[in-house]
């Protein structure tokens, strides 16, 4: 069985390390909170909101979590009128077992999704 985890944040800054800051921030908890296996991620796609774009998300994935083997790619959002900005969003798609539970993580702004 295969299912999505969801997770949104808010970064401070367009900068390389509130990017960082963030991108570690919402994995270690989306991590946690789906007592994720690193083994059995299928991919992982990162999406910002077009005002981040001082660096790919995926990179901080890759280096500060070891997920070198994990397909990941990154996207903008869609630039909708009156959405929420400098929010970073995950998709992580697991490989799981068909009574798995997943649990969203929105973090600071991005709170305000759910």
């Amino acid at each position: 069985m295969i299912k999505g985890i969801r997770g949104a944040i808010t970064v401070e800054s367009n900068t390389k390390e509130a990017v960082k800051d963030a991108v570690i921030e919402l994995l270690n908890e989306m991590f946690l909170q789906n007592n994720i296996q690193k083994e059995k991620i299928s991919h992982i796609i990162f999406t910002t909101t077009t005002d981040l774009n001082a660096e790919f998300p995926a990179k901080f994935a890759r280096l500060d979590f070891g997920l070198k083997d994990t397909a990941m790619m990154c996207f903008h959002e869609l630039d909708v009128a009156d959405s929420l900005q400098m929010c970073l969003r995950v998709l992580i798609v697991l490989n799981c077992d068909e009574n798995f539970t997943p649990k969203f993580v929105y973090l600071k702004g991005a709170s305000n999704l759910r």
